[in-house]
């Protein structure tokens, strides 16, 4: 284990070298504490109660607004049935390029215990390069994701609401189009896998599944 200011620490899953401040498309997945299923639940069925929670309209999870705030309409299509702090998670992900005006967002989606999403950075100025290094972020990926979590937590402690975040975050440089797309797909098709998501804690439990690991590469 290494030491940063004498202290140690658990070392960064980051590519060494890699500047997360430069151009490119970078697929974050962010989980909540033990996985806990804070932003709802996914539900399937035409017409769902939602309990006095209200609806959002987002393409991204397919919840959309109706007249009727008690109702989820998601066509039979698995979609989050989001709760109050569900709602600012999608949210405050959808304000990060006002905060980080470099960042474009491309596919995401909010699911009961984690967020994946995919952030473009376009800085048409920058020039230099600037490797990963532990300490303080600034204009990378690191502040993004620092900045949205902690939005996310000072909402819920302002409101009383129960809420904790994972530590850290796993991220996957995307190189190409075809990685692009199928990123892409994978976000999208997350709803209706729901019950086959190694981040399900619920369905781990029936299956027998190690829950702890994470949908691609190892923790987060």
């Amino acid at each position: 284990m290494d030491k940063f200011q004498n202290k140690y620490r658990i070392p960064s899953a980051r590519l060494k070298g890699y500047d997360y401040g430069a151009n490119g498309m970078y697929y974050v997945t962010i989980c909540t504490k033990n996985r806990l299923h804070y932003f709802g639940e996914i539900v399937s069925t035409p017409n769902v109660a939602a309990d006095n929670l209200g609806v959002v309209e987002t393409d991204n999870v397919g919840v959309v607004e109706t007249d009727d705030a008690d109702v989820v309409e998601t066509d039979n299509y698995p979609s989050l049935q989001p709760t109050e702090i569900g709602k600012i998670a999608i949210k405050f992900w959808q304000e990060i390029p006002e905060h980080f005006p470099f960042v474009e967002l491309d596919e995401f989606i909010i699911m009961p215990n984690h967020i994946h999403g995919i952030l473009v950075f376009n800085k048409p100025d920058k020039t230099d390069w600037t490797p990963n290094q532990f300490g303080v972020q600034s204009q990378n990926l690191g502040s993004v994701i620092r900045g949205y979590k902690a939005s996310l937590k000072r909402f819920a402690n302002q409101n009383n609401i129960e809420f904790e975040w994972q530590p850290r975050y796993h991220d996957r440089i995307i190189r190409d189009e075809r990685g692009l797309n199928a990123v892409r797909r994978y976000i999208i098709d997350n709803p209706a896998n729901w019950n086959n998501d190694l981040l399900n804690m619920k369905s781990n439990v029936e299956s027998n599944v190690k829950s702890n690991v994470d949908v691609e590469t190892g923790n987060l």
